[in-house]
């Protein structure tokens, strides 16, 4: 199975300040009030001033990245405001676009607008359905959109698209991402397929009748626009951008909206989040690192990523002219001249598809560690001691080609990784060619001191030296010991003959042999080990030893227990732990049930041999029940 990796440009980060754009609703003076006339005006493009409430004569001046008058237009604030940073979503970039303002200042009209005015949102989706679509015409790549849509209100996270979940939690990857399980996501394929999900749920969304506003916001809406494009060619790279789109509810004076009971609370919940927003920015702002108040409130905590983040961030500040709304107007501007002053730190978050890298040990080695590793200095003493020539290295590297391709992939593997990890991956190179060599000089000890044995053993008994050296190389049995405390007797060593055709439950019990005591034998005859390192023809063909009939029932016994079995029963079969287990239920809950027993060979880390060994012991211990 593929690994995925994450992997992002965080060692040339670059700063990206959050953009402000203030927003100035059309005066707009009931017959019952007294026209004073407004208390905002704006300058140029970029500043605006608003009057002293201390003194009518004076007034404060403002400095934005934009500022829209009141004869400003949906398409305006889209293309001079949002557009520039929509590029960014399809190289594996975050952005986000939130709306700010007192209730009654048009932020809604600004993010959603109406059928003849279309706002942020619905533009902003259509530039990207049209971005992707021009791109998927380039060759190499293959791009996907989602959507998903939340309110918060009073601080609880409900999904607009499946109306009757609950309270959705906030998480945290080890990547530092911000998700929400449970959350609905759905592919769109084009702007009609958005509008088809998007205007049902944006019914769904609380909104009640206040004194400034016949339809106010009574919750913070939040969709995400979620780009996915991935590489054809391999490795396999992954980019994945995301849009955050946000209406916030507006800050309130319950004083002047003469809310009571249900909107009362609802009030409340809105300023303690846009509250903890303004300590949020008051802490970005201060420069100490010290604790940032993400975690206050729900808002906050999902706009981590646009607040000192790594999101490209505008923010569109609404603000009406009236007097009515000064304090209002003179708040959001003042919040507004601070945010501006976050700085965010954007990159591109892709993974990239490895190849499983599986290191499979020899029998020496396998032999070796089961009879517990050697002291680490001693074998580094001895590994600088060993001095192969350039032409016995030749010879082992033609020798093993599956060694070579390991040592291959780690080396791939090693350049695919930042440099923080090479140095780590250099070691483990080094360490695998030492023990290559290694136990290719044990082998060729072994194999002199097999020939003098059996030098020995034809110049006494007048034994040829050929049949006697494939004795002695055969696999070892013992006689059991006499468990008698007053006469210790030492173990009998018989040589077992190759030709010799024993029972499977014999053979069971010469495997599971002690290691302690296989070091003795091996001592007695020298330390002989097979040339080939290949089991016997007994090993090879224990399955021709059984019965068909029996052997048939304990294979569909197994394939019964890897259909339908729990995780406690698969972990009751032989050589079968907890990961192997889980292993195999997460390829039965994607491919479904095993047609025989041989397909266990697709589940990750179930090599032939594995497969092999996995058999026999379950069969014997069937066999034993």
């Amino acid at each position: 199975m593929a690994q995925r990796v994450p992997v992002s440009d965080g060692g040339s980060k670059k700063t990206s300040r959050v953009r402000v754009a203030v927003r100035l609703r059309p005066y707009m003076a009931k017959p019952d009030e007294k026209d004073e006339g407004p208390c905002v005006r704006g300058i140029d493009s970029q500043n605006l001033e608003i009057i002293n409430w201390r003194n009518a004569t004076e007034t404060v001046k403002y400095h934005f990245d934009v500022f829209h008058g009141e004869k400003t237009t949906q398409q305006e604030v889209f293309l001079s405001s949002v557009k520039p940073i929509l590029a960014h979503i399809l190289n594996g970039q975050n952005a986000s676009v939130f709306a700010y303002g007192p209730t009654g200042a048009g932020k809604t009209h600004t993010m959603l607008g109406s059928t003849e005015q279309p706002g942020v949102i619905p533009r902003a989706v259509r530039e990207v359905c049209k971005l992707v679509q021009s791109k998927n015409e380039e060759d190499g790549w293959d791009y996907s959109i989602g959507m998903s849509y939340l309110e918060i209100y009073n601080e609880k996270v409900l999904d607009l698209l499946s109306p009757n979940s609950q309270d959705l939690p906030i998480r945290e990857d080890k990547d530092k991402n911000i998700l929400i399980p449970g959350l609905t996501h759905t592919t769109i394929l084009s702007f009609a397929d958005f509008d088809k999900h998007f205007v049902p749920a944006t019914l769904n969304r609380t909104t009640a009748s206040t004194k400034l506003n016949q339809r106010s916001s009574r919750s913070h809406a939040i969709l995400l626009i979620k780009v996915v494009r991935t590489l054809h060619a391999q490795p396999q790279r992954q980019q994945t951008g995301k849009l955050y789109l946000v209406d916030l509810a507006g800050s309130e004076d319950n004083r002047r909206t003469g809310n009571q009971g249900i909107r009362l609370k609802e009030s409340g919940a809105i300023n303690l989040s846009l509250f903890t927003l303004s300590k949020v920015v008051d802490s970005l702002n201060s420069g100490t690192s010290g604790r940032v108040p993400y975690r206050d409130s729900k808002l906050t905590r999902l706009l981590q990523d646009s607040l000192g983040g790594s999101a490209h961030s505008v923010m569109i500040t609404n603000i009406a002219p009236e007097y009515k709304y000064y304090f209002d107007t003179f708040s959001a501007l003042n919040f507004a001249a601070k945010s501006k002053l976050i700085v965010n730190k954007p990159f591109t978050r892709e993974t990239v598809t490895l190849p499983n890298v599986q290191v499979k040990r020899t029998r020496e080695d396998q032999e070796a560690g089961s009879s517990g590793p050697e002291p680490q200095k001693k074998r580094q003493k001895e590994e600088r001691k060993a001095e192969p020539s350039p032409s016995s290295t030749h010879f082992h590297s033609l020798a093993e080609p599956s060694v070579m391709d390991r040592l291959i992939a780690l080396e791939k593997l090693m350049m695919s990784c930042q440099d923080k990890d090479r140095l780590t991956m250099l070691k483990d190179v080094a360490q695998s060619r030492k023990e290559i060599q290694e136990l290719k000089e044990k082998q060729r000890e072994f194999e002199s001191k097999a020939l003098l044995f059996n030098r020995i053993t034809s110049e006494n008994s007048g034994i040829s030296p050929q049949s006697s050296f494939k004795n002695n190389i055969a696999p070892l049995q013992r006689k059991p010991l006499v468990d008698t405390k007053a006469n210790k007797q030492k173990a009998v060593v018989q040589p077992l003959q190759v030709s010799q055709l024993q029972p499977l439950q014999q053979l069971a019990v010469v495997k599971k042999q002690s290691v302690c005591v296989k070091k003795k034998e091996q001592k007695l005859l020298g330390q002989l080990e097979p040339l080939d390192g290949k089991e016997n023809t007994i090993e090879k063909d224990w399955e021709s030893h059984l019965d068909t009939t029996v052997l048939e029932q304990s294979r569909k016994k197994i394939l019964q227990i890897l259909n339908s079995g729990s995780l406690k029963e698969l972990k009751g079969l032989q050589q079968i732990g907890d990961k192997k287990a889980k292993l195999i239920l997460g390829w039965r809950e994607i491919h479904g049930d095993f047609t025989k027993v041989e397909d266990l060979g697709k589940v990750e880390g179930m090599t032939e041999k594995r497969f092999a060994s996995f058999m026999k012991a379950n069969i014997v211990s069937a066999m034993g029940k």
